[in-house]
């Protein structure tokens, strides 16, 4: 059976599972969702937020995108954030990174890759920030996998630089996290980002209210 075909199959058996446990679980799934994460990961097919995080639907409201990203004129992302933050009212907003991430190697390699370069502008700008750390990595694999960590850190900030996050921050005391998965071995990272402090740090600059 064509894999394509295999994918109507696998629903049928997941229906008959979900049904099997709870006769109404689709019926309050039709009824809204309340989820208390936002989660901004990589587009990746191997990395899917429900699994490695073991959620359930309607419990992970996710954004997915090359390298999870958070860039101001992406609308994609702001809209998703805005709606997110201010009308499903998320309590924690996870910005999730992983080691062998194809967009951040693609962003540190001189290569011309066409449409994709205004995307990995975005990254390389991160490299070029954090470059004397970097560059004192010999491991190019190490190299790659400190380049996760440091793109997660910042797209964080990115996040904190946001008015509906702020507000959030200030009414209801929403959090940011950073994290990596670690495809090798599954685990997740929690790299510890420190929200109050950043948030105090980029108020001078960024302050919204």
């Amino acid at each position: 059976m064509e894999t394509f075909e295999r994918i109507f199959e696998n629903n049928e058996h997941w229906v008959a599972e979900k049904l099997s446990h709870d006769p109404a679980y689709f019926e309050k799934l039709s009824q809204g969702q309340h989820p208390d994460f936002l989660y901004i990961g990589c587009s990746d097919s191997r990395v899917t937020a429900e699994d490695l995080m073991g959620v359930q639907p309607g419990e992970v409201f996710i954004h997915r995108n090359i390298a999870n990203m958070v860039v101001s004129i992406d609308l994609n992302v702001m809209s998703v954030i805005n709606y997110a933050v201010r009308h499903l009212k998320v309590k924690h907003i996870i910005v999730c990174g992983h080691y062998s991430c194809g967009g951040i190697k693609a962003a540190m390699q001189h290569a011309d890759l066409g449409i994709l370069n205004p995307w990995l502008r975005n990254i390389r700008d991160v490299y070029r920030m954090h470059k004397n750390e970097l560059n004192a990595i010999e491991d190019e694999s190490a190299r790659y996998d400190r380049l996760v960590e440091l793109n997660v850190q910042e797209q964080c900030i990115n996040v904190i630089k946001l008015a509906a996050i702020q507000e959030a921050h200030r009414e209801r005391g929403i959090t940011v996290h950073g994290w990596v998965f670690d495809i090798h071995t599954g685990k997740l990272i929690d790299l510890k980002i420190d929200f109050p402090k950043i948030l105090e740090d980029i108020m001078e600059i960024y302050r919204l209210d």
